[in-house]
């Protein structure tokens, strides 16, 4: 296979024209891809930061789509599933055009593939950063009790707490650098993507927020609860509220990532109805 077959462009609808039936064949593993792009379509090419992004698509001979790829500036590159020597074609490609980026993240062993062929093509050092695991909702079990409270839909007054609340979570899930919070907030605000979990009082205690529905699927992200109010059943509770609306809403596919190094919300996503699709991995590469 010669790197030429990965096609690149900076052109959105010329990507999604190409690769827009692939991604949606499967909305559960490219469910990243598929909402990077929306996301962009709607809100413009510059939403997740600095520089142009960048796209591509690999194909066979027949022009049928077998692989795809976004880098988002100044985030790193996303992979769909791809062989080893795909991984190669693409590792030759985006090295001879000297492209560079931080890490990045696909399924578990396409990531690994690109890992290791951008180190041969670079010499640039790789690390797992990070190992999740994709899950699908299937029948949802609410937390029994219930804890304190009670769910709202976050408007446009309650803006600077989620600024500071993704800032924290950026922070917590070592995603702080470059990425300015208030064109995500404004985003979710503007469709009602982000639930809080308040008290009786209207102190908001935890959040959990969901992605438009594309291809049939939702996306849960991110959940978080602030440090001193941890363990006591509220990000269960509002995870379980934006299930459940997004289900309501007529989402096919109810989805979510979790970290594999925390055994605490895996399993608190799994009691809630939640089933395993895919490990997926995140590598860093050093400079």
């Amino acid at each position: 296979m010669r790197p030429e077959t990965w096609q690149l462009t900076d052109d959105l609808d010329d990507f999604l024209a190409r690769a827009g039936g692939f991604l949606r064949s499967r909305p559960a593993p490219h469910t990243v891809p598929l909402t990077v792009t929306d996301t962009l379509r709607r809100h413009g090419l510059h939403y997740y930061g600095r520089g142009a992004p960048l796209f591509g698509t690999l194909a066979a001979a027949d022009g049928t789509v077998l692989a795809a790829l976004t880098h988002t500036p100044p985030h790193g590159l996303c992979l769909t599933a791809v062989t080893p020597e795909q991984a190669e074609a693409l590792a030759e490609r985006l090295a001879g055009l000297g492209h560079r980026f931080p890490e990045v993240s696909a399924e578990r062993d396409s990531a690994a593939a690109f890992a290791a062929a951008w180190r041969r093509r670079t010499g640039r050092e790789a690390t797992v950063h990070r190992r999740q695991r994709l899950y699908r909702l299937g029948e949802l079990t609410p937390p029994e009790p219930s804890p304190e409270g009670r769910p709202r839909i976050a408007g446009a007054a309650d803006r600077e707490l989620l600024l500071r609340w993704f800032g924290e979570f950026a922070q917590a899930v070592g995603e702080g650098a470059g990425r300015d919070a208030g064109p995500w907030a404004d985003a979710r605000l503007s469709y009602g993507g982000i639930t809080l979990w308040e008290a009786a009082d209207g102190t908001p205690l935890a959040m959990a927020g969901a992605t438009r529905e594309i291809a049939g699927q939702v996306r849960v992200a991110p959940v978080y609860t602030p440090a001193a109010l941890r363990g006591r059943g509220y990000a269960g509770a509002v995870t379980a509220e934006v299930s459940r609306a997004a289900r309501a809403a007529g989402a096919a596919e109810v989805l979510l990532f979790t970290d594999l190094a925390n055994p605490t919300s895996n399993a608190l996503y799994q009691r809630l109805g939640y089933r395993e699709v895919a490990d997926f991995a995140v590598w860093a590469f050093g400079d």
